[in-house]
């Protein structure tokens, strides 16, 4: 199984970009996709983005995800 997670392009030099996924930063190949600019948000599988995303969904899967996988440390009643 693969989650795919939305990262944010910061830089790019050439076909390499640097992403950002929540502060973690890494190197992906944006040979694949046409017309990807600084800030905009895409998928990468493999080290290669793969598909550019519109902002908003972007924005609004990585909320859905953050409440997903943050531990709930309340008590129960």
């Amino acid at each position: 199984m693969c989650l795919a997670i939305p990262s944010k392009i910061v830089s790019i030099d050439g076909d390499t970009a640097i992403i950002d996924v929540d502060g973690v930063k890494r190197q992906a190949s944006v040979m694949l996709l046409n017309d990807i600019r600084t800030g905009d948000y895409v998928i990468v599988h493999a080290g290669f983005a793969i598909h550019k995303l519109d902002e908003a969904f972007a924005l609004e899967s990585l909320q859905l995800m953050r409440d997903i996988f943050t531990p709930n440390t309340e008590e129960p009643s």
